[in-house]
């Protein structure tokens, strides 16, 4: 049997790597080696940034370690609210070329230095650090729930993250569009 889930997330600008590091690990959080991410966001034919991205399904072709995933999101309550489907695809090539052809068109690269660690007490929140291309450094608070209140999930997050004493700037950018608005100004 199959049910939808969502991954609810938040996301802050970090100003402080070494900050964050001494909070996460004064609390037990030990993150993992990074790991390299390439992905490749992709976006129905039609939808234009700017516009809502609100039940909207949108790809991503990611490479790590060698191993290809394929994901779609579809935004519910707002743009870290999604609903999910994510399954290894062994062609990262012949899967876009299908991509195309199912009408989805290539926006950005996104490629980032990712470490991570999961927090069991939590319900398995994962923590993501993350040192974006163009970007800069990322923190975020993810969590995998049953089709419910994403609000009220991120609320919870977010008060993990303020708890941590550390300054951060909550963005509610998903990071397709932060590379974009780096490499293309208006």
């Amino acid at each position: 049997m199959s049910f939808e889930v969502q991954e609810i997330e938040v996301k802050y600008r970090v100003f402080d790597g070494p900050a964050l590091e001494a909070a996460l690990a004064g609390r037990g959080i030990v993150l993992s080696a990074p790991v390299r991410q390439d992905d490749q966001a992709f976006a129905p034919e039609g939808w234009a940034y700017g516009q809502s991205k609100l039940g909207v399904p949108f790809a991503r072709l990611r490479t790590q370690d060698g191993r290809h995933l394929f994901t779609v999101k579809t935004p519910v309550a707002n743009e870290q609210a999604c609903l999910e489907q994510e399954t290894v695809v062994e062609d990262r090539e012949q899967m876009h070329r299908a991509l195309l052809t199912m009408g989805f068109r290539p926006t950005v690269r996104i490629v980032k230095e990712r470490r991570t660690a999961r927090l069991a007490e939590l319900g398995g929140v994962s923590v993501c650090v993350d040192e974006v291309a163009h970007v800069g450094l990322f923190v975020e608070f993810e969590s995998v729930i049953a089709a419910e209140s994403g609000e009220t999930a991120q609320r919870e997050l977010d008060q993990l993250a303020r708890s941590l004493g550390v300054e951060l700037e909550r963005t509610s950018d998903t990071y397709d569009s932060l590379v974009r608005a780096a490499l293309i100004p208006s």
